[in-house]
């Protein structure tokens, strides 16, 4: 190979390298306090999945049973939709375990994003849990 193909064909590998890590970085975001996420949003609420569906070829919808609703519309949200892909900074969510979900309204559908705040119910610590009730919502300005 001669020299200057030689530099070409590593020019071009140096450029999807940089390119990959574009990519790969495509949804980083830091994750936002639970109060700040809470006042940011259109809609919170305690849910349990209980099923999943491609809808087009790069949305999940995720059935849900509204447990409670913390912050939102004055009506049951049966699904909450998010990007099929991390990289788009979709979430992946578990069938039969309960959520605390945090989103956006857009079109009367609810979508959650990766920059949001969507935790496992279970993983929310007691004073986080009391707080949703009242504290959090007196914190908004």
């Amino acid at each position: 190979m001669t020299w200057s193909a030689s530099s070409s064909v590593i020019t071009l590998f140096v450029l999807f390298l940089w390119r990959v890590g574009d990519i790969a970085e495509a949804c980083k975001c830091p994750t936002p306090h639970l109060q700040q996420a809470f006042c940011n949003a259109d809609v919170v609420i305690r849910a349990k999945v209980i099923g999943v569906q491609l809808v087009s070829g790069n949305i999940h919808k995720y059935d849900i049973h509204q447990i409670k609703m913390f912050k939102g519309p004055d009506r049951v949200i049966h699904a909450v939709f998010t990007a099929s892909s991390p990289a788009a900074c979709g979430v992946t969510l578990q069938i039969n375990k309960e959520y605390l979900f945090i989103g956006m309204l857009e079109t009367g559908r609810m979508y959650i994003t990766l920059c949001g705040y969507n935790p496992r119910w279970e993983d929310l610590s007691a004073m986080q849990k009391k707080s949703l009730n009242h504290r959090y919502q007196s914190g908004c300005v």
